[in-house]
């Protein structure tokens, strides 16, 4: 099965001259723990949940100015919506991240996969069950 067939379309972003407030809003109001951020249509980066809280809050930065190109994540993991779900999953297992941005060929945002997906649309426990169990992993229990 393809990413294409399990992927949610129409992913929200935020752009990376954004505010903090506003991704945390913006995710808030989607109920989701992170963002791909876009300069248009092309991705630069994810900022999580996790990245505001570690990176911003901690650090007692305004989020009404702080930026989100700051706070964001480093390192782009993402695949293309043409690849294979297994390999979608097997990347999501080796990163340990629970969402993954999807991209066209042209390297333009078309999607996103979770986890959920991967367990509803493929109705394969043992792929959905093997991802969520290495993606849960303490990093240091991995080699």
């Amino acid at each position: 099965m393809r990413v294409s067939q399990v992927m949610t379309r129409n992913a929200e972003c935020v752009r990376p001259d954004a505010s903090v407030q506003e991704a945390a809003g913006r995710m808030k109001t989607l109920d989701v723990g992170s963002l791909p951020v876009c300069d248009s249509d092309r991705l630069v980066g994810v900022i999580t949940d996790r990245d505001i809280a570690v990176r911003s809050a901690s650090a007692g930065h305004d989020p009404r100015s702080d930026r989100v190109d700051k706070n964001m994540t480093p390192g782009i993991v993402f695949c293309f919506e043409d690849e294979d779900a297994e390999d979608a999953a097997k990347k999501m297992r080796d990163k340990q991240i629970r969402r993954l941005p999807v991209l066209n060929r042209d390297k333009r945002l078309v999607g996103i996969v979770s986890l959920g997906d991967l367990a509803v649309e493929t109705r394969d426990d043992k792929l959905a069950g093997r991802t969520l169990e290495e993606v849960s992993e303490p990093c240091q229990a991995k080699r």
